[in-house]
């Protein structure tokens, strides 16, 4: 006997169901997985971001000195009001006199010195160099661990491949939150507060910002 159009439409049913409720869950394990770190440390970074004038800091300055060799001083940008990267003799005397490396960065000229910023995450530094004698002076301030991770959540001075960890983690991040949308919506059936909740929250941060951010 062969078998009931309506068994046969929801064995289907069942089946596209299970389908896609395997499909959903192996995507939002695998991109749990992925987001789980960087979800921690944006979150905890937040709570530093949003209490920062309440955590104290106690900036650690290094400051350095040197005079530049004649012949590295000779070797200095010429033009003036220009910007260019020093030349690889004068970075490789810098990092090997005085353990500065200034890598790619562009130098300021002026007809005075030449100039270096060199901010990093939770740090601040610059160099300079005196034309008229070669005196070299480095400065480094770092602000502490907690500014060091609050930079790297909001990518400032961060470099080009933080920019693109951002970028991809955020990816990881929507698929996370998709893909759990979709598993709630094939689950609410049995639990009656899931729409509640996702209304919730909605609502709370949108009466937060409609009563009391102006």
């Amino acid at each position: 006997m062969p078998p009931h159009p309506a068994s046969t439409d929801i064995a289907r049913a069942q089946q596209r169901r299970g389908f896609w409720l395997r499909t959903l869950h192996q995507w939002h394990w695998v991109s749990a997985a992925l987001c789980l770190v960087g979800m921690l440390l944006f979150a905890i970074t937040g709570i530093t971001l949003n209490h920062a004038a309440r955590i104290e800091a106690s900036p650690a300055v290094d400051n350095r000195q040197a005079t530049l060799p004649a012949e590295l001083l000779a070797a200095l940008p010429t033009d003036i009001e220009g910007r260019a990267t020093l030349p690889p003799p004068l970075s490789d005397w810098l990092r090997d006199e005085m353990g500065v490396r200034v890598g790619p960065r562009e130098a300021e000229s002026s007809a005075d010195e030449v100039y270096v910023s060199m901010p990093g995450p939770g740090a601040d530094a610059w160099l300079a160099i005196q034309r008229e004698d070669g005196a070299v002076e480095f400065e480094r301030t770092d602000r502490g661990w907690i500014a060091y991770f609050n930079d790297l959540h909001k990518g400032r001075n961060s470099g080009a491949a933080w920019s693109w960890f951002i970028d991809l983690f955020a990816i990881a991040c929507i698929v996370f939150t998709v893909t759990g949308l979709f598993l709630l919506q094939m689950h609410a059936r049995q639990r009656r507060m899931t729409w509640p909740y996702v209304g919730l929250g909605l609502v709370i941060p949108l009466l937060l910002a409609l009563l009391f951010i102006h």
